[in-house]
């Protein structure tokens, strides 16, 4: 059983960050909004847990403007994608168990 929990990603135990990594697997990349419209949560709520995801180079920012807005989108990295199918098969694993 210990072995099953260890490849748990730490990085995708909260709720919000498994929704952005979720959303960033089945869609190339989603802007700012769309992610927080997508999972319900407030400005600040995601873009801690963006930040989080970033530092740990799990996704990637991208910013431009759009006509004379700004608007920032967001995808996940090669490594995030790994990283992801691998703690959603420890998931599996460990349900697979009970």
């Amino acid at each position: 059983m210990k072995a099953i929990i260890e490849g748990l990603n730490k990085n995708f135990e909260n709720r919000i960050r498994l929704g952005i990594m979720s959303a960033l697997m089945v869609n190339e990349k989603l802007d700012f909004n769309a992610l927080k419209e997508l999972l319900g949560v407030t400005d600040g709520n995601l873009a801690s847990h963006l930040k989080a995801l970033e530092k740990y180079q799990l996704v990637v920012v991208n910013k431009q403007f759009v006509g004379r807005k700004p608007n920032t989108s967001y995808a996940a990295t090669d490594y995030g994608r790994v990283s992801f199918k691998k703690h959603l098969n420890a998931l599996e694993d460990l349900l697979g168990g009970i």
